[in-house]
């Protein structure tokens, strides 16, 4: 088997790493922070919701496939904390807006999805192809009411995937076309909003949840924080912390009495031989340094205990202090 790499290989391989390195530089994007509005969603809390509204991604890819008997796919693209202002400037100037209440959450929340994608999930529900050609208009008494099952299917599954953060129970307040006239909250209210993408055939729409931070928030720090203690876990713990206690204090450790370090010259070092003296720089009346891997935990005078050498323990670190 030969080893030789041939030229080409050598100069192919440091142009592959410089592509790859040029790649991650690529997307890393930098993106401006706003000292005037700190980050309150932290990452904690981020990971959560991103948990939860991932599964609610694979639960409603279910239902629109079930549904519209269709190929369809939801996938999460990102989850940010904005104002209202800016979620409703991020909309276009006409799209179909589910207005809810999530109790016990405090707040309004809002369920976004484009017109065209509405119309076209209607139109693959009463067994049309669901074409790109849809109509930009409001929605008919027919139209609203069989969207409306689906939309109940929408809200079911959001229930089930923020089960583990909050027991919501979303109830529809209202429909809306303009989001200049969905007041779900204020202009400068801070408000979660979840990006998710749906794919419709080979069709991508833009699906939104906007959801009240204030009243998600302390819902996010229960859950976050950790579960309450037994007496019985409690007494446990207690109990291995005083088997582990008990089985430091008999673990074999190797000590060490020294004296002070004493500087020499490397030609000194180099220079010593049998029967040399070195001066060191210990004074005699200073105690000697206890140590165990370097540090030094107590002080001691030498001595001998019967024929072997001793050293006697006369001050503590704590007590120097």
């Amino acid at each position: 088997m030969s080893t030789t790499t041939s030229a080409a290989e050598r100069t192919a391989a440091p142009s592959a790493v410089r592509s790859r390195r040029r790649g991650r530089s690529a997307s890393a994007v930098a993106v401006p922070y706003d000292f005037s509005r700190p980050l309150q969603l932290s990452r904690e809390h981020q990971r959560m919701l991103q948990l939860a509204f991932d599964g609610f991604g694979r639960q409603v890819t279910t239902v629109f496939t079930s549904m519209l008997r269709s190929v369809c796919q939801v996938t999460l693209r990102g989850i940010d904390q904005r104002t209202y202002a800016e979620y409703v400037q991020s909309l276009p100037s006409t799209t179909y807006l589910t207005l809810f209440s999530a109790d016990p959450v405090a707040g309004r929340g809002i369920l976004e999805m484009p017109l065209e994608s509405v119309m076209a999930c209607i139109d693959h529900m009463l067994g049309g192809p669901g074409s790109d050609r849809q109509p930009r208009r409001p929605l008919t008494e027919i139209e609203s009411g069989v969207v409306s099952g689906l939309m109940d299917r929408l809200f079911g599954e959001m229930r089930y995937s923020l089960g583990s953060i909050v027991p919501i129970e979303p109830t529809v307040e209202g429909v809306e076309y303009s989001p200049q006239f969905a007041q779900a909250a204020g202009a400068s209210d801070v408000v979660v909003v979840v990006d998710l993408e749906l794919r419709i055939d080979e069709r991508a729409h833009r699906m939104t949840v906007c959801l009240p931070f204030v009243g998600l928030l302390p819902h996010l720090t229960a859950a976050a924080a950790p579960a309450p203690v037994s007496g019985r876990e409690r007494a446990q713990r207690a109990q291995a912390a005083e088997l582990l206690r008990q089985q430091f204090e008999h673990v074999p450790v190797d000590v060490a009495v020294r004296c002070r370090p004493t500087t020499l010259t490397p030609q000194v070092f180099a220079d010593l031989r049998p029967g040399d003296v070195i001066r060191l720089g210990h004074p005699a009346s200073a105690p000697l340094d206890v140590a165990v891997d370097g540090t030094v935990f107590a002080h001691a005078t030498a001595g001998t205990q019967g024929p072997r050498l001793a050293a006697l323990i006369v001050a503590t670190p704590k007590e120097l202090s």
